[in-house]
C-alpha cells in the first residue's frame, strides 16, 4: 500500500508468521521529532512471540537451508536494489525521526549498501553449497585413512536483533543481511521512537516478494514474553543501553540456553589528536573537520560519536577556538527545510535525558561552547522539537576525573581533555573501558604506531587520519560492512559485520571425523583420501555439468636438465645463486647443489596437466596454497597428479569456479610442489546458443 503522510498518526502493525497484526492495546503515539506533531501509534500487545519464533525455525529456517549461498546472495542483491529504487519514500518518512538528508543517506542507503555489500562478497567469497569449511584438513592417521575437518552450519533457530532508534533502516539491515547469508530467519525488533521508518522499509520488503515469506519478521512495540522462548540455536542482537542489555543477556533463557547474545552497548569513543598536528597542519584542520561533523551528524546520536576529544595540552586552546567557530555555524533546524545542517534529536524525553547527562559532566568540565539550555534554531518549533545545540566541554585534568570517562550524554557533546604526553594520550583513551573506535590524527610513523598498539585491546576499530587520506577516508564514525563493528568492556563485547566473519556468527562450527571418503561427501570437497578417478577423459575436457569431484588426471613425466636451469634463468632474470652457483649451492644448508627455481617447477607442472585445444576451461585465474616441499636438481623426474577437488557453478552465469588440487612428484615418489590451481569453467560445451 502507498503510504499517506496526511492521515497521521497511523497504527503500526508488526509482521509474524505471514501476516500483519496489530497490537490488542492503546499503546502508546510516537511524534514527530521536529514539530512534535503525532507520527504513529505503537502496540505489539496481543502478539503471539511464542508462534513467531516457532514460525521462524519450523516454517522459514528449511527454507532458508534449501538455498546456497549464492542463492541467497542473489536475492540480497535484488532485495538491495529494489530498497535503492524506493529510497524517496524514506528518506519523506526519515525527517521525522530527526534525520536531515545527510543523516538520512547514511541510514538508508547505507543500509541498502550494506546489503548489496555482503550479497558481493558471499558470491566472491563463499562457494555456492550449503556447507562451509573451516580450515585445512586435519590428517589423524599415518594410513590416511581417519581425518578430520571443521564445518560450519546454519543454526536452525531465529536471530533476534533489538536495535537502537538512532538508525531505523540501517540498524535493522546491517544485521540481516550477514544472518540472511548464513541462511537464518530474523526477528526485527526496532526501538519504539523510530519504528515507524523500520516498519515502512519491512513493508516495502514483505511486498517485493524477493526473499522468502517469513525470512523478516517484525515487533513493533514490546518484545512480551519473546526472550522467554528461546532455545540453544536461536541467536539475540542488542544495541542499546548497557543497563538494559545486561538485563537482557541474564534473562534466564537465554542463560540457561547459552543463547549467542551480542551486544553493542555505551561507548565514550575518543580522537586523539597527534603532538605533531599543530595549528595550521593539515591534521589539525582535519581533526577539527572530523571532531565537528562526529558532534552534528544525527545530532550526535551515534554510537560511533567522538565523546572524548584528546588533544595536546599546548594545542587546547587553539582547538575549542577552531571548534567552537565551526559549531556555532551549524544551522539547526527542521530536517524537511533546506539548509538545515543538524536536526533535532530523536525525541522530548531524549533531549531531556541528554541535558541531565550534560549536568553531571559539568561537575568535572566546564562549558565552553553552546548552551544546552538555550535553543538556537533556523526553523522549526524550540518548544514542540526535541532541538540541543552543540556542546564542548573542557575538563583540565582529566586523568583525576571519573564522570567525563562515564558518562555518555548520547547528543551533539564532546569534552576536550589535554594530554601532556603520548603515553597519557593513551591512558586517557583507554580510561572508556572498551570502545566501539577510537582515531588518532597524525603524520608521524612513530606516534600513529603507539597510539594504535596501544588502544587496539580496548576498541573494535582504530582509524589513522591524516593529510594523504583525507579525501578518501570513510572517518571516524563510520561502520563499514567489511569491518568488524563492536568492542570490548563497555561497549558491550560484541561483534557484528566484519564482512564474511559476521556471517559464521550465525553458524555452527563442527569438527567432523572420518574417513576421507565420507568427509568428502559431506563436504562437497575433495579430500587427500577420497575416492578419485581416471577414466581416460583429460578432466580439462568436461564441462561442469560432466566434471565431478575426484576426477583425476595423472600425467606423463618430465626431466629436468641444467640446460632447463641455465635457460630459465636467462629467460626470466631470476639468476639467485641457489640456481647458478654450485659451490654456493652446496653451501646453503637446504641444497647438495644447484637447484630448479620453483617457478620452473609449476611452469613443468602446467605444462604436463594442460590440454591445450579449446574447451570448457575457459581460464586459469590464480594459484593458492603453493608450497616448493623437496628441492629438484638437474636430472630429477617430474611428474603431476591433478584432482577436482571444488565445483562452483555462479548462479548468474554460464560458467563456474573450480578447484584442483595439483601434486607435483619427483623419480622416488617425493613430493615436490603442492597447491591449488583455480580455473574458470563453462556450464556446458559446446556453449548453447
Amino acid at each position: 500500500m502507498k503510504l499517506d503522510v496526511t492521515t497521521r498518526p497511523r497504527t503500526l502493525e508488526s509482521y509474524v508468521g505471514g501476516e500483519w497484526v496489530k497490537g490488542t492495546g492503546e499503546g502508546s503515539t510516537l511524534l514527530n521529532a521536529a514539530t512534535g506533531t503525532p507520527v504513529a501509534r505503537i502496540d505489539s500487545s496481543g502478539v503471539d512471540f511464542a508462534g513467531a519464533l516457532a514460525y521462524g525455525r519450523d516454517v522459514v529456517g528449511p527454507k532458508l537451508r534449501r538455498l546456497s549461498f549464492h542463492e541467497r546472495a542473489q536475492m540480497l542483491k535484488a532485495l538491495g536494489l529494489k530498497l535503492m529504487e524506493l529510497k524517496e519514500e524514506f528518506y519523506a518518512e526519515s525527517f521525522a525521526t530527526g534525520a536531515t538528508r545527510a543523516d538520512g543517506w547514511i541510514d538508508i542507503e547505507g543500509g541498502a549498501g550494506t546489503l548489496l555489500s555482503y550479497a558481493s562478497k558471499a558470491r566472491r567469497e563463499l562457494p555456492n553449497t550449503r556447507v562451509l569449511t573451516d580450515g585445512a584438513v586435519e590428517l589423524l592417521s599415518k594410513d590416511n585413512s581417519f581425518s578430520a575437518q571443521h564445518i560450519l552450519t546454519p543454526l536452525e533457530g531465529v536471530a533476534i536483533h533489538i536495535n537502537a532508534f538512532n538508525f531505523p533502516v540501517w540498524g535493522m539491515l546491517e544485521k540481516v543481511a550477514p544472518t540472511f547469508i548464513a541462511g537464518v530467519p530474523s526477528i526485527v525488533k526496532p526501538a519504539s521512537q523510530t519504528a515507524y521508518l523500520t516498519e515502512l522499509v519491512v513493508r516495502r520488503i514483505v511486498e517485493a516478494g524477493i526473499l522468502p515469506e517469513g525470512a523478516i519478521q517484525l515487533i513493533a512495540g514490546s518484545v512480551g514474553d519473546l526472550l522467554d522462548h528461546v532455545t540453544g540455536q536461536d541467536a539475540v542482537t542488542f544495541t542499546g543501553s548497557a543497563w538494559t542489555g545486561r538485563r537482557l543477556r541474564s534473562l534466564p533463557a537465554i542463560v540457561e540456553n547459552s543463547v549467542r547474545f551480542t551486544m553493542e552497548a555505551d561507548s565514550l569513543n575518543a580522537a586523539i589528536l597527534g603532538p605533531d598536528a599543530t595549528p595550521g597542519t593539515p591534521e589539525f584542520d582535519l581533526f577539527v573537520k572530523e571532531v565537528a561533523r562526529e558532534m552534528t551528524v544525527k545530532a550526535g546520536q551515534k554510537c560511533t560519536a567522538i565523546r572524548r576529544v584528546i588533544a595536546p595540552r599546548a594545542q587546547a586552546d587553539a582547538l575549542i577556538a577552531a571548534l567552537g567557530e565551526r559549531l556555532g555555524k551549524t544551522a539547526l533546524g527542521d530536517p524537511a527545510v533546506e539548509g538545515t545542517r543538524m536536526g533535532p534529536l530523536a525525541s522530548l524525553d531524549q533531549r531531556r535525558e541528554v541535558r541531565e547527562r550534560i549536568r553531571e559532566l559539568a561537575q568535572e568540565a566546564e562549558i565552553v561552547a553552546g548552551n544546552p539550555d538555550e535553543v538556537r534554531i533556523t526553523s522549526g518549533d524550540a518548544e514542540a522539537g526535541a532541538y540541543l545545540n552543540p556542546v564542548v566541554l573542557y575538563a583540565n585534568t582529566p586523568m583525576g576525573k571519573t564522570a567525563i570517562h562515564d558518562v555518555e550524554a548520547f547528543g551533539p557533546v564532546s569534552t576536550v581533555m589535554p594530554y601532556d604526553d603520548i603515553e597519557e594520550a593513551v591512558a586517557l583513551a583507554r580510561r572508556g573501558k572498551g570502545s566501539l573506535v577510537a582515531s588518532v590524527f597524525t603524520d608521524d610513523k612513530a606516534v600513529a604506531e603507539e597510539v594504535v598498539l596501544g588502544l587496539a585491546p580496548f576498541h573494535g576499530r582504530v582509524m589513522i587520519g591524516n593529510r594523504r587520506s583525507a579525501k578518501s577516508s570513510t572517518g571516524h564514525g563510520s561502520p563499514l560492512p567489511v569491518l568488524v563493528h563492536g568492542g570490548p568492556g563497555r561497549a558491550g563485547g560484541g561483534e557484528e559485520m566484519g564482512g564474511i566473519r559476521g556471517v559464521k556468527h550465525y553458524m555452527q562450527r563442527t569438527a567432523v571425523q572420518g574417513t576421507p571418503r565420507l568427509l568428502a561427501a559431506v563436504t562437497g570437497r575433495w579430500i587427500e583420501g577420497a575416492d578419485a578417478k581416471a577414466d581416460g577423459t583429460h578432466p580439462f575436457r568436461k564441462s561442469l555439468a560432466e566434471l565431478r569431484i575426484g576426477d583425476q588426471l595423472v600425467t606423463s613425466t618430465r626431466t629436468v636438465t641444467l640446460e632447463d636451469v641455465e635457460h630459465f634463468a636467462g629467460f626470466t632474470g631470476d639468476t639467485f645463486y641457489a640456481h647458478m652457483d654450485e659451490a654456493a649451492a652446496k653451501a646453503n644448508p637446504f641444497f647438495d647443489g644447484r637447484v630448479a627455481h620453483g617457478y620452473l617447477i609449476v611452469s613443468f607442472a602446467a605444462g604436463l596437466f594442460v590440454d591445450p585445444a579449446p574447451g570448457p576451461v575457459l581460464a586459469n585465474y590464480g594459484v593458492d596454497s603453493l608450497r616448493f616441499l623437496t628441492p629438484v636438481y638437474p636430472g630429477d623426474t617430474l611428474g603431476v597428479r591433478l584432482t577436482a577437488k571444488e565445483i562452483n557453478p555462479r548462479a548468474s552465469a554460464d560458467h563456474g569456479e573450480v578447484r584442483w588440487d595439483c601434486q607435483v612428484t619427483n623419480q622416488d615418489g617425493a613430493l615436490v610442489a603442492q597447491y591449488d590451481v583455480l580455473t574458470m569453467v563453462a556450464k556446458t560445451w559446446p556453449p548453447t546458443e
